[in-house]
């Protein structure tokens, strides 16, 4: 027994999670130049350009990444190994993207792992032509930082690296520690061991071979130059200022993508962007797109609400609700109430209830994200809509208004010398975990196209919600939690969708062309349909001729004037192309593709209208940004044509106001339903919600074959204008609140 526990703790007994194989067939040239075509001639008639619009997914985990490998066990109704050569299939012969990339947890990758990523990479990019291939794709990782206060809290940033060469790549991803500075993906030899015991089938077997790769791989000593360090490390940076003076040390051409930055499940309550405006933890050359969207949730839309109170000193307190259809529902709050409702059915004192439910409000501010286990017994309905954005589009989780885009864009920073606000363009992508990039292409098969999975029928109750309800809450400082228990992991599979998409207005398909799209902010994101976007400056001081297009800047004595159009996504039809069956084959197609594919009809969707957004940056300290969002500013209805919509508008206020000014546009797409499009179905009576029918990610609640369609309007989001003026006028006086 000694020798077995010995055995499974070194998980010899199982195998390491290899690459995979990769499916040497290109998309058909004839097939990529006929959509390329398609794209070309729906631009005619409304954007005549030179560039074309090519898709992407720059945000896709395998299992290489720790969180992944997890949701592949059996525990979990995993689907087993879906290394990088899945994604590079997928993205080519399951969702025809243009471009994609590889962004496996930086903490789980070893030396071995980032080895064979690179490989694959390679291998993914060499079926096809270098100079106008079917597909590109680009290599990178995740750094995957998570604060348990806002002051050490800065979020999940994608690396990008441009180039594959050796002299481009450097020797290995850069991780994040733990606030502590522990490292992340750590499991102790006997925890390991239990988990097979307990599970006993082959692929939690290979699991612990994994974390036991993991574990064995030393944290790098410091060194100013990380090309001083041996190979066999890992490479840590706390925080983002660490992160870009070691790829400013690498010296190779990067890009740094903040995403998933609004989602409660990794942000602590009260967290905000303020400290990455400006100074070392900004990076304005590297870091100039935020992922607004993902199968994660929105994470563009700033509200006036927080789900913690904090004072001076850091302590926390629960805030009261704001009641109606865009009000806010603390957790904290909720959970005072369902301690209340307990204690009064036991036929206790009122009294009495009240000083528990204002001790549980208290024990579940203090606990911050992980506030949910200081309610024993609580179940998924109990929350009602705590804690989430009520009027927002498929919102993420637990929602942080202080960590949205919208926030991001309007917050000043005042400490600098030089007062400065983010100057970020908006991406979408799919953040999918299954190494399936660009799965919004159809709103089918919610457990393999979505995140939206659970423990499988009687399975260990690792997630810790067998636990009897009683009517006092328990302070989290007098638990013992696994690293399973610590996500709201059933709340949350209420959130999956299939995830964005990337679009790009570029010279060519290349993979240079691409980058220099990004570099540009000519970018603009999808919620999954691949509806085309432009969005131009038209009275640009370079003449009528010469729009700027998004992503621009430009310092305007004039009221701008704006152009923009867009056209709906293609209807699909069912099944996969012929020519992907060929490729692939039909057992491949089935376990990647679940035999559907990205497969357009001649039909296109219909955009219902273009909703413009003006923010204004502030310009004095604890002004109201409420005051200075404008969303929607304008709404342009569309007529209903396939062919698309074209409208014009411009600012009449823009130089009375005296300010510099921001504008982005969403394109919004006639309804549709969608996977997980109404999060957690709340029934309302009073503004208040008062039951819910979510989505379960246990299949023993939901079932898989349940994809919880529910109707939503797809959309786009341009990347914003940013127009200047020449002498911007200087306000002064507090005013507000930030």
């Amino acid at each position: 027994m000694a020798l077995a526990l010995w055995g499974l703790g070194r998980g010899v007994f199982g195998q390491h999670e290899g690459p995979g194989q990769i499916t040497p067939i290109p998309i058909p040239r004839t097939q990529v130049e006929e959509w390329a075509q398609e794209r070309r001639s729906a631009s005619e008639g409304l954007a005549p350009s030179d560039k074309a619009i090519l898709f992407g997914d720059l945000h896709v985990h395998t299992t290489f990444s720790a969180d992944a490998f997890v949701m592949s066990l059996p525990l979990v109704s995993g689907e087993g190994a879906h290394p990088p050569a899945d994604a590079c299939d997928f993205a080519r012969h399951c969702a025809a993207l243009d471009f994609w990339s590889i962004n496996d947890h930086a903490e789980s990758l070893t030396p071995a792992h980032w080895s064979e990523t690179v490989a694959s990479i390679r291998q993914c990019n060499a079926v096809t032509s270098e100079s106008d291939p079917d597909i590109t794709a680009f290599l990178g990782w995740e750094w995957t930082q998570d604060g348990t206060t806002p002051e050490n809290h800065w979020g999940h940033k994608n690396i990008l690296l441009k180039g594959l060469r050796d002299e481009e790549i450097p020797t290995r991803p850069i991780a994040a520690p733990y606030p502590d500075g522990g490292d992340i993906v750590t499991l102790a030899p006997s925890a390991r061991a239990g988990l097979a015991l307990v599970m006993r089938d082959r692929r939690t077997l290979d699991f612990t071979r994994f974390l036991e790769e993991s574990a064995s791989t030393p944290r790098c000593p410091e060194a100013e130059d990380p090309r001083q360090l041996p190979t066999h490390c890992r490479e840590v940076a706390r925080t983002p200022a660490d992160l870009f003076e070691r790829l400013d040390a690498w010296g190779m051409e990067s890009m740094v993508i903040p995403h998933g930055t609004a989602w409660g499940n990794t942000a602590p309550p009260g967290a905000k962007w303020d400290n990455q405006i400006g100074g070392p933890n900004d990076d304005p050359e590297r870091q100039s797109l935020v992922e607004v969207y993902s199968g994660h949730g929105n994470s563009e839309e700033w509200r006036n609400f927080s789900g913690v109170l904090l004072d001076a000193d850091g302590t926390a307190s629960c805030p009261t609700p704001q009641p109606g259809p865009s009000g806010f529902l603390p957790n904290c709050w909720r959970a005072g109430e369902i301690i209340r409702e307990r204690c009064l059915a036991e036929e206790l004192n009122p009294t009495e209830c009240d000083a528990r439910a204002a001790q549980a409000r208290s024990h579940h501010a203090v606990a911050g994200k992980t506030g949910f286990r200081t309610v024993p017994g609580a179940q998924l309905e109990d929350w009602l809509d705590a804690g989430q954005c009520r009027d927002c589009f498929l919102p993420a989780f637990d929602y942080r208004p202080g960590m949205s885009a919208q926030y991001m864009l309007t917050r000043t920073n005042f400490d600098l010398a030089q007062p400065r606000a983010a100057r970020l363009g908006f991406i979408a992508s799919s953040d999918n975990h299954t190494g399936r990039p660009g799965t919004g292409f159809k709103e089918l098969n919610r457990s393999e196209m979505t995140e939206s999975q659970g423990p499988r029928e009687g399975a260990p109750d690792l997630l810790g919600t067998a636990v009897p309800p009683v009517a006092h809450s328990v302070p989290l400082s007098d638990q013992t939690l696994n690293s399973f228990a610590t996500r709201d992991v059933e709340r949350m599979s209420s959130f999956f969708t299939t995830g964005g998409l990337v679009a790009v207005h570029a010279r060519g398909r290349d993979r240079d062309a691409i980058w220099q799209s990004l570099r540009q902010r000519e970018v603009y994101g999808t919620s999954g349909d691949r509806i085309l976007l432009w969005f131009d400056l038209i009275n640009s001081p370079a003449g009528p001729g010469a729009p700027l297009p998004m992503g621009s800047e430009v310092v305007l004595d004039e009221a701008p004037v704006f152009r923009v159009s867009a056209v709906g996504a293609h209807f699909q039809e069912a099944g996969c192309p012929e020519f992907t069956r060929n490729a692939l084959g039909a057992q491949r197609l089935e376990a990647l593709c679940r035999n559907e594919c990205y497969a357009p009809t001649d039909r296109r969707k219909l955009i219902s209208r273009i909703e413009v957004i003006r923010l204004r940056a502030q310009s004095r300290p604890h002004e109201n940004l409420g005051e200075l969002i404008e969303d929607p500013w304008l709404s342009l209805p569309c007529p209903p044509d396939e062919a698309g919509c074209t409208v014009e508008f411009s600012d009449a206020d823009y130089t009375a106001g005296g300010r510099d000014t921001l504008y982005y546009v969403r394109a919004i797409q006639r309804p549709s339903p969608a996977i997980n499009g109404g999060n957690l179905r709340c029934e309302y009576e009073g503004g208040r919600c008062v039951s819910l029918k979510p989505c379960h990610g246990s299949a023993a609640q939901t079932p898989y074959e349940d994809d919880c369609l529910e109707v939503i309007e797809e959309r786009a989001w341009s990347s914003p204008i940013w127009v200047d003026q020449r002498n911007p006028a200087q306000l002064a006086g507090p005013k507000g609140s930030p």
